[in-house]
């Protein structure tokens, strides 16, 4: 005979809480396998498509699969061959930027000195200071840095093999999902499963379309007002962009910079603030909510936290695929009946705000009625 045990409340969250450790702590330990397949996931939907025209064409699975790959590879390579021609040139300079940015150091030490009234001596020293901590921690920081671009290196040589499988198996995966579940909840998981695909496919494709937008944006603009290096920075800014709410400010900071240290002129850099402002004005309030927001409805304040813990648990990789995932999940959680409070606390459907009225008359006369 089947015996139910009924936990108590703090027994239940205890279970709860060492169940979520366990299963973050898994996903912290074999990021350097988890990462590679869920972004050879997200490729591979979005790449499906393409492989399915292939096939209607009657090139076979194996070579259209190839051809996709290729393509995509060659489009990225030639982006690359790009960012890396811009970069040569911004590396000739460099030496050249450093001697003008001391310099502007330097002014700036003066300009403190004399608005502050705090000794130049003192200055100095803090910026010394400074430049011997950040000389430490950037030399403790290459080995680091190389250990990341060596596991950077391997991952994107397993992406590649990994989408090649995960598309040539698709019907073998597909099977077996469906398979895990009984035959009257196979209709929902297919349900699953097309809105999945769907999200996956036109948040990607936006946010394409949205860097594209903000790339020509910014190297546009940055050719208008005379700063070096417009293209190479317009693009940077565009992938930083990519990260929501942080990546904006971050891209905005490299052309002030640039511009301080090339023009020597602060209403120079002033303007390329302005510039960025109204860009990133247009690309909250005008692009994200027609290309992208539209795709995925995640609100704003699980975006931010979303981003921060897959910052935290996965580094950079984890913040450019926080948002993709949480949609799924959000998906996941709209299609179950136990999960979908959940599914509408990830969305951005706001309810009507009605503020709670206590009639105190009422209940007096009631409690009045009552003695």
């Amino acid at each position: 005979m089947d015996t139910f045990i009924k936990l108590p409340f703090y027994a239940k969250v205890s279970l709860i809480f060492i169940g979520l450790s366990a299963f973050i702590s898994m996903l912290y330990v074999a990021q350097n396998i988890i990462v590679p397949v869920i972004y050879a996931i997200i490729l591979a939907i979005v790449l499906s498509p393409i492989v399915d025209f292939f096939i209607k064409l009657r090139f076979g699975r194996i070579l259209s699969i190839a051809l996709t790959l290729v393509l995509v590879l060659s489009f990225a390579f030639a982006v690359i061959l790009f960012l890396c021609s811009q970069a040569g040139k911004f590396g000739e300079a460099f030496p050249t930027l450093v001697t003008k940015f001391n310099l502007l150091v330097d002014q700036s030490v003066v300009w403190a000195s004399d608005t502050f009234h705090i000794s130049t001596e003192r200055l100095n020293k803090w910026l010394q200071e400074m430049r011997s901590e950040m000389v430490n921690s950037g030399k403790s920081a290459i080995g680091v840095t190389l250990i990341y671009t060596g596991n950077a290196l391997v991952i994107l040589v397993l992406i590649p093999v990994y989408v090649f499988m995960i598309l040539y198996y698709k019907p073998l995966l597909l099977e077996f999902v469906h398979r895990l579940f009984r035959m009257h909840k196979r209709i929902e998981v297919n349900e699953v499963l097309i809105s999945t695909k769907k999200i996956v496919q036109s948040y990607l494709v936006g946010l394409m379309i949205e860097a594209a937008i903000i790339a020509t944006l910014q190297s546009t603009t940055l050719l208008i007002l005379g700063i070096e290096y417009a293209l190479l920075l317009g693009v940077i800014g565009a992938i930083l962009n990519i990260v929501p709410y942080i990546g904006g400010i971050l891209g905005a900071l490299i052309p002030c910079v640039l511009a301080l240290t090339t023009q020597e002129s602060f209403s120079k850099a002033l303007m390329v603030v302005i510039a960025y402002a109204v860009i990133q004005f247009i690309d909250n309030h005008y692009v994200v909510p027609k290309v992208v927001a539209s795709k995925v409805k995640i609100n704003a304040l699980v975006s931010v936290i979303v981003v921060l813990a897959g910052s935290a648990l996965w580094g950079f990789p984890g913040m450019l695929i926080s948002i993709p995932l949480t949609a799924i999940i959000k998906v996941i959680c709209d299609h179950i009946e136990d999960l979908q409070p959940w599914g509408f606390l990830l969305g951005d459907t706001m309810p009507p705000f009605v503020l709670p009225r206590f009639n105190f008359r009422r209940r007096l006369k009631t409690q009045t009625h009552g003695k």
